[in-house]
C-alpha cells in the first residue's frame, strides 16, 4: 500500500499519512485508524489492522500452528494443504496496482497461481432465505433496518420466505442515512451477527446467518415438510384406517385426503367434506384463507373456518373422525361429527399422535441463510491482469476458479463476474466496509500458471507460497504482512483448490 506524506500540522505535530485503499482517501494521524477501521498509521507507516487469514487443511485433532510464531525452518510447504485467502489482504484500489498477493503453489503436480485481493463492492447485496411458512410480508414490501428501506420481500420458495437486501440503489442511490443503514445491515449479516429488520405491514425479524430466524419475537423451529398436497401424499398410507378424513392446512395448497389422488389410490372412502377456497385439482385447494402467522402460514387460529357444511349424501355421518394438521405439525386438532354433522373437537387420540410427530420429524430445522452477492469490477480485474476482459472470459470458461474467503461461489452466466457465496462457509468476520458506503469482501482467483500467463497476468509479482508464509511482501504492497491460520471447515465444504490432477490442469 503506497504512502504519501502530506503537509505538517500546526505545532509540529506528527505528519498524517494518506490512505489510498478506498475512495475516501483518509488522512490518518499517528496511532489512529481510518474511517473503515481497516488501516492505521503506526510510526508513520500505513498498516493493515486485520490479519491475513490462511486456511490450513488438517486432519481432525491436529494442532494449528500460529502464523509467524517462529521462523520458517526450511520445510517445503504443501500447496495442496495451504490456501491464502483475501481476508485481511488489502485492496487493489485505485485500480492500477497488481493484487496484494499473487501466490504460486503446486496442486496435484500442477503449477497453480492464486490472486488474492479484497474488493470494495458498491454493487453488492444479500439474498436471505428464511425457513418458515409464516407470512412475513407481501411481495415487494419494503424491508427496513434502523427505519430505512434497505431491500424488499421477494418471491417465496418451497417452505421458505426470501428477502433481497442491499444493492447499489440502496447503498448509494438514496439518502446518506439510507446508505449507512444498508451498509451496516449487510456488514452485520455477512459477518454472522444478529440483525433486526421490519417489513412494512408485516413481521418483525431477527436474523443471524446459520441460525433459526426470530419472527415477531418467536424463534422458528422447523420449516414445513411440504405443501398441504405433498403432505397428504407423503403420509396417506400411515393415516389409512386410523382416521376418516385428513385436512392439511396450508397457505398455498391445502390438501384433503379423501379427494386427493393419494387417497383415491389406496381406496379412501368419500366423507362429504366441503372446503371453502379455490379448488385446483381433486383434493387440492388454493386461497383457503389469507396469509398470516397462524396454521400453515395462514391467518387461521381456528381451522374449522375453512370448512363448509358437510354433505350427508356424499358420505358425511355422525361420528366421522377428522384430523386437521398444519404442514409443520406445529398445529393439529382432532374432531368428530355430531348428530348435526358439525365437527366437535376432542382430545387427540393416541393412535394419531405418532403421525403428527412424524410430520414434525420430517421437517428440517429452520435456518436463516445469507448469500453475499456482488459483481467483480474494475479494481479486482485490473489487479489480476492488465487486460481485465481476459479474466472475465477465463472465469466464464471455467479456467479460473473464484472463491470468497476460500468459500465456493456460484457464478452467474452472462456478462461480467457476478457471483453468490454462502457467508457461513467463510472465516469469521471476513467482511469489512468503507464509508463511501460499500462492503469490503475477500475474493480469490485460482488458475494454472500457464493460464495466468496467457491472460496477461502480473507475472513479475508472483511469489512462491513458502515466501508468503514467511512474511514476504508484494512489491507494490508496503503494508506489513501479518496473519493467522484457520483450520478449514470439516462439514463438507469443498477445499478452495482443485483436489485432483484433472481439475488442476
Amino acid at each position: 500500500m503506497s504512502e504519501t506524506p502530506t503537509k505538517r500540522a500546526k505545532d509540529d505535530k506528527p505528519e498524517k499519512i494518506r490512505c489510498d485503499a478506498c475512495p475516501v482517501m483518509c488522512y490518518i494521524a499517528e496511532g489512529r485508524s481510518g474511517a473503515c477501521d481497516r488501516y492505521a498509521n503506526e510510526g508513520g507507516e500505513l498498516v493493515r489492522l486485520d490479519p491475513l487469514t490462511i486456511l490450513q487443511n488438517r486432519d481432525e485433532g491436529a494442532p494449528v500452528v500460529p502464523f509467524l510464531d517462529r521462523e520458517w525452518d526450511g520445510d517445503i510447504v504443501s500447496g495442496d494443504e495451504t490456501f491464502i485467502t483475501a481476508v485481511g489482504s488489502g485492496t487493489t484500489y485505485p485500480d492500477y496496482k497488481p493484487a496484494p498477493f499473487i501466490v504460486a503453489s503446486k496442486v496435484a503436480d500442477a503449477d497453480m497461481i492464486t490472486v488474492v485481493t479484497e474488493g470494495i463492492f458498491s454493487y453488492c447485496g444479500a439474498k436471505v432465505k428464511l425457513d418458515t411458512d409464516r407470512h412475513l410480508g407481501s411481495e415487494c414490501a419494503p424491508v427496513r433496518a434502523e427505519g430505512e428501506v434497505i431491500g424488499h420481500v421477494t418471491t417465496s420458495e418451497y417452505g421458505s420466505q426470501m428477502l433481497s437486501l442491499g444493492g447499489v440503489n440502496h447503498l448509494t442511490g438514496g439518502s446518506k442515512k439510507e446508505g449507512r443503514a444498508t451498509c451496516n445491515a449487510l456488514l452485520a449479516l455477512c459477518n454472522g451477527e444478529n440483525v433486526e429488520l421490519t417489513i412494512d405491514k408485516g413481521a418483525e425479524l431477527e436474523i443471524t446467518a446459520g441460525q433459526a430466524p426470530v419472527v415477531n419475537g418467536l424463534r422458528e423451529e422447523r420449516m414445513r415438510v411440504g405443501c398441504g398436497s405433498a403432505t397428504v401424499g407423503m403420509f396417506a398410507a400411515q393415516w389409512k384406517g386410523l382416521v376418516d378424513e385428513v385436512v392439511v392446512v396450508d397457505d398455498h395448497i391445502t390438501g384433503v385426503m379423501s379427494e386427493h389422488q393419494a387417497g383415491k389410490v389406496i381406496g379412501w372412502d368419500p366423507t362429504g367434506i366441503r372446503i371453502k377456497g379455490r379448488r385446483s385439482t381433486p383434493g387440492r385447494y388454493f386461497q383457503v384463507a389469507e396469509p398470516g402467522t397462524g396454521w400453515g402460514g395462514t391467518d387461521l387460529t381456528d381451522p374449522l373456518t375453512i370448512l363448509d357444511t358437510w354433505q350427508e349424501a356424499k358420505g358425511a355421518r355422525p361420528g366421522l373422525s377428522l384430523l386437521m394438521v398444519s404442514t409443520t405439525g406445529e398445529n393439529a386438532a382432532y374432531y368428530e361429527l355430531n348428530d348435526d354433522l358439525i365437527p366437535v373437537q376432542h382430545e387427540m387420540p393416541d393412535r394419531l399422535k405418532p403421525s403428527v410427530a412424524r410430520i414434525e420429524e420430517n421437517c428440517e430445522p429452520s435456518l436463516a441463510s445469507v448469500l453475499f452477492m456482488a459483481g467483480a469490477g474494475g479494481s479486482l480485474r485490473s489487479g489480476v491482469t492488465e487486460n481485465p476482459v481476459s479474466l472475465t472470459r477465463s472465469v466464464q470458461s471455467r479456467l479460473t476458479r473464484v472463491t470468497v474467503g476460500g468459500a465456493p461461489v456460484f457464478t452467474w452466466p452472462g456478462g461480467g463476474i457476478t457471483f453468490m457465496a454462502d457467508v457461513t462457509q467463510m472465516p469469521k468476520h471476513a467482511f469489512g466496509y468503507v464509508p463511501t458506503p460499500a462492503l469490503v469482501a475477500p475474493i480469490e482467483f485460482t488458475m494454472s500458471a500457464a493460464d495466468y500467463a496467457a491472460l496477461g497476468g502480473h507475472m513479475d509479482y508472483v511469489m512462491p507460497i513458502g515466501e508468503a508464509l514467511k512474511g514476504a511482501r508484494g512489491r507494490q504492497n508496503d503494508h506489513r504482512l501479518s496473519g493467522q491460520r484457520a483450520e478449514w471447515r470439516k462439514d463438507g465444504a469443498p477445499w478452495p483448490l482443485p483436489r485432483d490432477k484433472a481439475q488442476a490442469k
